[in-house]
């Protein structure tokens, strides 16, 4: 093993070294721990086999499946009911009444008795040798909260080829990770590439009353208590994109702002160790800064669009000044207040074109970045 630091936003490094491994990495434990995997469902019988048979076909582990159906009104049941009667690895619960994804996942996690957690959405699926890559690095490192990996999105039929060899493993301290999303203001994980550990789950407890960030919030928070681990070379899970997913149908630029908000509050209401605290009000400001800043550098390209006195502008100027971060952190206020000098002119400003390109090439560098790294 050796030390390396990993670089990510210029000027800005994860402060402790993060312990990388990249010599005869084992593709599977040494054991076979129990894996749990919750599978929340709503109305997705048609994908529902598919995603458990990526479960219960995983090398080198055992596992156990729970799907939770939270009141679909289509064929799930049945599905679900058929694929238990089939495979003893495989648990119903039914919910009578609509809950949501948290409320679901919750009652999921509360009958998991695995010593590692998978949440996977019905619609998703797990790639082969996924939960063995993930398990070897959990069990290597007892420090490690959660491991995660490269999700492949697609949409139509499900990909053939993948990449199945993990390459290195790389663990940071959780709280260096945790302050980079901070910084970024975003999340970068999507679900079900996510291993974690029970033990620490059950410390900090599951999923909280957040409409769309609530996956978020808690891989924040595990970070918050444990190190992460990060698989580099190996796909670890296939994301379905579709219009029938809730954040397709859901999710606007202003609401994905205001959701990521919610998580970060919630997440660093403060400690109750009154030592965190500092550190939990200060890691709060940044993100702050970080979601300010997005929403005042989107309402700029509005202007340089055309758009600039139309209301969703003004909801994210709203926005950014309900935050209450100092005007000197947010660093494109100064093309934001040249945009409302030029006015309708301002499509046609180069230095305004300029910089709406620079803001996308950056977002574009940070999403080839994550594709590498994960962060």
């Amino acid at each position: 093993m050796r030390s390396a630091r990993s670089r990510t936003e210029p000027g800005f490094r994860l402060r402790a070294s993060a312990v990388r491994s990249g010599r005869a990495l084992p593709q599977v434990p040494r054991r076979a721990p129990l894996v749990s995997v919750v599978i929340p469902n709503y109305n997705y019988g048609h994908y529902l086999a598919t995603a458990v048979q990526s479960v219960l076909s995983q090398a080198g582990v055992r596992t156990e499946v729970i799907i939770v159906d939270d009141a679909s009104t289509d064929d799930s049941v049945s599905i679900a009911t058929r694929l238990a009667s089939s495979d003893s690895r495989v648990r119903v619960i039914t919910r009578s009444l609509n809950g949501g994804p948290v409320a679901t996942f919750n009652e999921g996690l509360a009958a998991a008795t695995g010593e590692y957690l998978v949440r996977l959405d019905a619609d998703d699926l797990l790639t082969p040798g996924s939960l063995g890559r993930s398990t070897a690095v959990a069990e290597a490192y007892p420090g490690v909260g959660f491991v995660y990996g490269h999700p492949v999105h697609f949409s139509g039929p499900v990909p053939v080829r993948h990449r199945r060899t993990a390459a290195s493993w790389t663990v940071w301290p959780g709280r260096n990770w945790l302050e980079l999303r901070c910084r970024l203001g975003v999340n970068c994980i999507t679900s079900p590439e996510v291993l974690m550990r029970m033990s620490l789950v059950h410390a900090v407890g599951g999923q909280r009353a957040l409409a769309h960030t609530h996956d978020m919030e808690m891989w924040f928070r595990l970070a918050w208590h444990a190190d992460v681990a990060w698989i580099n070379g190996a796909d670890q899970a296939w994301h379905r994109e579709h219009a029938d997913s809730l954040s397709a149908r859901e999710v606007d630029v202003l609401t994905d702002l205001r959701e990521r908000a919610a998580a970060f509050d919630l997440l660093f209401e403060p400690p109750a160790e009154a030592e965190d605290r500092p550190r939990a009000e200060s890691l709060l400001r940044t993100a702050h800064t970080a979601l300010a800043n997005e929403a005042v550098a989107r309402a700029a390209q509005s202007y340089s669009a055309g758009h600039g006195n139309e209301t969703q502008t003004e909801l994210l100027l709203g926005f950014a000044a309900e935050l209450d971060v100092p005007p000197a952190s947010i660093e494109h206020l100064p093309v934001l207040r040249r945009a409302q000098r030029l006015g309708h002119r301002a499509k046609w400003s180069p230095y305004l074109f300029t910089r709406a390109v620079a803001y996308r090439g950056t977002r574009e560098i940070r999403s080839l970045r994550w594709r590498s790294t994960g962060l």
